[in-house]
């Protein structure tokens, strides 16, 4: 890993990135972080999905400590979505389950770009990318991860430094280790909290 040095230390950009973002200290007094958002795009209407989060604000509420994520409302006014990786459902909010799926990673199994999802494809998709949005930097800091500087990328006149980033086996992401790892500047990688509720 490369280092690069303030003053009289040495850090690395991730440990830059998380002092950025509020620091490890302040991070671990937390133990959920909600926000409201809406999803659109191409990518819904490909996958048959066009219309679960368009023109309503959806409440996710991500566990900072492990893999959870919750949609809300989901379909319904009184549905919420669950995920872990092992496990995706619809329940009410009363807690009954309305559909679920065990090992829904293998539910992609044979699945193309064209291949339509169905509600527990989206919410398994949408609910460990929301997960992984809203832990970054702090995750990458866990054991299991691995963290590697690589060259930096030039755009325009700025230099920024990237992270290369392997993830464990049991946290569900596009991949374990994603080819485009995006560029990680402490600054462009915040994060606007005015939206954002931490519990």
């Amino acid at each position: 890993m490369l280092f690069v040095t303030e003053g009289n230390c040495t850090k690395s950009s991730l440990d830059l990135a998380v002092a950025a973002h509020g620091g490890l200290d302040r991070f671990n007094q937390f133990k959920t972080v909600s926000a409201h958002l809406v999803l659109g795009g191409r990518m819904w209407a490909l996958k048959g999905q066009e219309g679960v989060m368009s023109n309503v604000r959806i409440r996710v509420t991500v566990n900072l400590h492990r893999e959870h994520a919750s949609l809300a409302p989901f379909q319904l006014p009184n549905q919420r979505t669950a995920f872990t990786p092992q496990r995706v459902a619809v329940e009410t909010t009363e807690g009954a389950v309305v559909e679920e799926r065990t090992n829904p990673r293998a539910a992609f199994a044979g699945h193309t770009l064209q291949t339509p999802w169905d509600d527990l494809h989206f919410i398994y998709f949408a609910s460990y990318a929301m997960w992984t949005y809203l832990t970054v930097p702090f995750s990458l800091t866990w054991a299991g991860f691995e963290v590697a500087e690589i060259e930096p990328w030039q755009e325009q006149d700025e230099t920024w430094r990237r992270l290369k980033v392997k993830f464990p086996p049991h946290i569900a992401s596009h991949s374990t280790q994603p080819d485009n790892t995006p560029a990680l500047d402490p600054v462009l990688i915040s994060i606007d909290l005015s939206d954002i509720r931490f519990a």
